[in-house]
């Protein structure tokens, strides 16, 4: 998450702002690449519950510590990053330290957490559509993991193939966003220069226009 909701962006974006978010561009197309690696492994392996327990969990972590070395706008965005990540970290901790984590588990850690995160990126959508061409994106994956952490939460007797199937969808989506908005993100600095002089030249226009005659008096 990179804004608030209730941010007033159009006094807040700088230049300096800018490059600040910007920054983000390398984690978040790192973080893309291993998710959607990561996304395709679970398909392609044959895993035991332990294993994928063992590899969600790991996964976890990875996520968490992306989502604390992220920052935001403000320090309101950083310290919701932080916790947003240690939250992650525990969960995946949690799972990799299970003596014997049964599907039971590892459905209800990776339920909570893909609700939880879809959330985050439904909120975090709005409040960045004046700053992301590509908000919608957030918007649309954050429905895509809430009802994947749902399906995983209401089947209590679910099979080691609905799980494959909810985390690997959950990885490659997510990836794949990830690496289309780091993109978006590293090009933020450019497009607020472009913003800035639009409005600039926009002014010069207005200040250039001659004035309009008065209007005869009846």
């Amino acid at each position: 998450m990179f804004v608030a909701p209730g941010t007033a962006l159009g006094q807040r974006l700088t230049r300096e702002v800018a490059e600040g978010l910007a920054s983000n561009w390398w984690r978040l197309l790192i973080n893309g690449i291993v998710l959607v690696v990561a996304g395709f492994l679970i398909f392609s392996i044959n895993w035991t519950v332990r294993e994928l327990a063992t590899f969600i969990g790991a996964l976890f972590i990875f996520q968490g510590v992306a989502h604390s070395l992220t920052t935001g706008i403000d320090a309101r965005v950083r310290l919701t990053n932080v916790v947003a990540g240690l939250l992650s970290i525990a969960a995946g901790i949690a799972i990799i330290a299970w003596p014997d984590p049964g599907l039971v588990a590892v459905a209800i850690f990776l339920g909570a957490w893909l609700i939880v995160s879809g959330t985050m990126n439904i909120a975090g959508a709005f409040a960045a559509r004046e700053l992301l061409p590509y908000w919608w994106l957030l918007l649309v994956l954050g429905l895509l993991e809430i009802p994947l952490g749902v399906l995983a939460l209401a089947n209590p007797g679910a099979t080691l193939a609905a799980i494959i199937t909810v985390g690997g969808i959950w990885a490659v989506a997510i990836g794949t966003s990830r690496i289309v908005l780091s993109f978006e993100v590293k090009r933020l600095p450019d497009t607020v220069d472009e913003t800035l002089a639009g409005a600039a030249s926009n002014g010069d226009r207005t200040k250039d226009r001659p004035a309009m005659p008065p209007v005869p008096q009846a």
